[in-house]
């Protein structure tokens, strides 16, 4: 079936089902808070910029969370292995969690796992109001990179692919 429509508030549950059938990547991204370590599951990750380092990710601006990640000056953009579903749910849910996980902190003291598929450990870099969402820019400082295959989520579920890195 096809349908036409025309994104509005009437149409907002359609329109979010249009954006699903992106595929995308998940990732956990993690920051220092004055109370301590905080994540955040999110699928709006993007490159911007090779030179410098850039990319970007955005935060609803409703989410309980996203002030601290909008005062953060460091974060880290974890993204996540196909075997780590259950890492993603932790961090969609609550953001505090960070019990029995291999956890260890950059010079800059951003909580980050090593036990990922790539992190990119960065610097804020800068801000943009994206609608209901803030969109924020990261300098990367650093990259760690291992072999597997990503998490991807499309049309509200997560879903196995076949490229590895």
């Amino acid at each position: 079936m096809t349908r036409h429509f025309t994104p509005t508030s009437d149409t907002q549950r359609d329109y979010r089902a249009a954006l699903g059938s992106f595929a995308s990547g998940v990732t956990v991204i993690t920051a220092q808070t004055v109370d301590g370590p905080i994540g955040m599951t999110a699928n709006s990750f993007s490159s911007v910029s090779l030179e410098p380092p850039l990319i970007l990710w955005a935060v609803s601006n409703t989410s309980k969370r996203r002030d601290f990640f909008v005062s953060a000056t460091h974060f880290a953009v974890h993204i996540l292995r196909d075997d780590q579903t259950e890492l993603s749910s932790r961090f969609a849910r609550l953001g505090t969690d960070f019990s029995e996980l291999d956890c260890a902190t950059t010079p800059e003291g951003t909580p980050v796992f090593a036990n990922c598929l790539t992190r990119f450990d960065c610097k804020t870099h800068s801000q943009i109001d994206g609608g209901d969402h803030t969109i924020l820019l990261g300098h990367v400082l650093n990259v760690l990179s291992n072999e597997g295959r990503p998490l991807v989520h499309a049309q509200g579920s997560y879903c196995t692919t076949t490229v590895s890195i």
